[in-house]
């Protein structure tokens, strides 16, 4: 049985793709492995980068289907009991899989080992967070007060990844970490069936790990272990669409967990807003 599966899911993200899988080839090293590359109707040739690679097959998808969906795809096309979920811009740093293997044999709860994210500058990326409440959308990793009040304690308290990363601890059990990067536990994935695909791109991965945490699973972050992740490449070719689906995300997230109950009117106060930051982003290009 395969060890380990590598996952990339792949949108137009051009020459990233084959240095992501380059990388972490490299860090795989003699582990008995297979990669599994699915393409979401890429436009830009990027998959026939990695066209015949050894130990790598490329699924290509005729349609865009999300995010979750197409991991969900990739791990059903495998046994191993572990699965690295690697973004097409990551580049891993030697040594990662290792820091990440290792928390996982020392934390027998841990569902996911997630390692530290650095910005395209070097600097910490705010990938490590506590669960997301009605404060995350005035204090998240994008919002207007967190630019103005970086050190503010609610943003501190949102976006832990900085503070985590000081200290010789080597990993911290945390409520979730991005999706870009994670070494994830097959049986705790398969034990909450995956990534939930109304999800289709964003917010899949707080979803994952608070089901995961629900059902008695953590979350690891290990601060030892250093991808590079300048994010958003996939999302360029299609920015007002990214930004439309981060909002509807961020709302399908607050609706299942924050405000299940469709009387609570403060669930519709947050589907108006953020519909409304999603119209404002889009007209200002960002």
């Amino acid at each position: 049985m395969t060890a380990i599966a590598l996952v990339v899911v792949n949108f137009n993200a051009g020459e990233h793709l084959r240095r992501c899988v380059d990388s972490a080839v490299a860090d795989l090293g003699a582990r008995e492995w297979t990669g599994i590359v699915v393409d979401n109707a890429s436009d830009d040739g990027s998959a026939g980068t990695i066209e015949g690679m050894p130990r790598i097959r490329v699924v290509r998808n005729a349609e865009n289907r999300g995010f979750g969906a197409a991991i969900n795809q990739a791990v059903a096309l495998t046994d191993a009991p572990l699965v690295w979920l690697l973004n097409p811009d990551c580049v891993v740093e030697p040594g990662v899989l290792a820091r990440l293997e290792a928390t996982l044999a020392a934390h027998q709860d841990c569902a996911i080992a997630a390692p530290q994210l650095l910005n395209a500058d070097g600097s910490i990326q705010a990938s490590a967070r506590r669960a997301p409440t009605a404060w995350t959308g005035l204090f998240g990793r994008h919002s207007l007060l967190t630019r103005l009040f970086p050190g503010a304690s609610l943003a501190r308290r949102e976006l832990r990844a900085s503070a985590l990363s000081q200290g010789d601890a080597d990993s911290h059990e945390i409520d979730w970490v991005m999706g870009a990067a994670m070494l994830i536990r097959r049986r705790a994935f398969d034990a909450v069936h995956g990534f939930d695909e109304r999800f289709f791109l964003y917010w899949e991965d707080a979803d994952l790990c608070r089901r995961l945490r629900q059902r008695g699973w953590t979350t690891q972050y290990v601060p030892g272990a250093r991808v590079s992740h300048p994010g958003g490449v996939s999302a360029a070719s299609r920015r007002a669409f990214a930004t439309r689906t981060f909002h509807q995300s961020a709302y399908l997230y607050y609706r299942l967990h924050v405000a299940p109950s469709p009387l609570n009117p403060l669930r519709w106060i947050a589907k108006a807003a953020l519909a409304a930051r999603a119209r404002w982003r889009i007209a200002r290009g960002r």
